[in-house]
């Protein structure tokens, strides 16, 4: 059951704060297209959220071109394309107005996301909203990534919080998984790239986070 109004809220930050996720599939659309393939809708799923899904399409790309194949070569490719891409997206719909919803409610922030530090530092600073949040819990504080919980786990235990009065937001099973496990209620956003039905196991799938407010007479039910 989620809590009327959160002790804390717990974002996401590829494909939730900003889609990400949506430049990096298509930067892997475009990658496979160059070599005359389609890239497998299956495949994208089984990588969104997981920390080196990358290595999955590599793998993937390299059987389907049957060839002497620098994998290294085209993972370095399409890293620089996704990352042209994501410099040009912004905030998506409703993070700032919940961002300041939270912080007038006295509600600290935070992210908890399985990349690395120096990726969610940098794009929430071109964002402008770095200093929204409380601290950042990224994968390179854990061994373990999402669908694990210990990424929530770790952001629970310096918050001094209980899961039940904390709210995580997320927009891939992955990351939906994870809440769960760690005993969080969550919150899942869809995006352009996850399909709403594999979001089921949150406690609410919405299209937007602007469909969201904290406070308890405006909350989805």
């Amino acid at each position: 059951m989620r809590p009327l109004v959160p002790a804390a809220v717990l974002f996401d930050f590829d494909g939730l704060i900003c889609d990400t996720e949506r430049a990096g599939h298509r930067a892997w659309q475009e990658l496979y297209a160059e070599h005359g393939l389609h890239f497998p809708p299956a495949l994208w799923q089984s990588m969104v959220g997981r920390h080196g899904g990358e290595h999955l399409a590599v793998e993937d790309l390299t059987r389907s071109l049957a060839g002497d194949v620098d994998a290294a070569a085209l993972a370095a490719r399409r890293r620089r394309r996704k990352d042209e891409l994501c410099e040009a997206e912004p905030l998506r719909p409703g993070v700032l107005a919940l961002l300041h919803e939270a912080a007038d409610g006295g509600i600290p922030a935070v992210v908890v996301s399985s990349a690395s530090s120096t990726w969610v530092t940098g794009h929430l600073e071109r964002l402008g909203v770095l200093g929204r949040f409380a601290f950042l819990i990224t994968g390179d504080l854990t061994e373990r990534h999402k669908p694990h919980p210990d990424l929530y786990q770790l952001a629970l235990r310096r918050l001094g919080c209980r899961p039940g009065d904390a709210l995580a937001f997320e927009d891939s099973p992955v990351g939906v998984r994870a809440a769960r496990a760690a005993g969080l209620p969550c919150v899942a956003v869809a995006n352009a790239v996850v399909d709403p039905a594999e979001l089921a196991g949150a406690d609410t799938v919405l299209p937007s986070l602007a469909d969201y407010t904290l406070t308890p007479e405006g909350s989805p039910a």
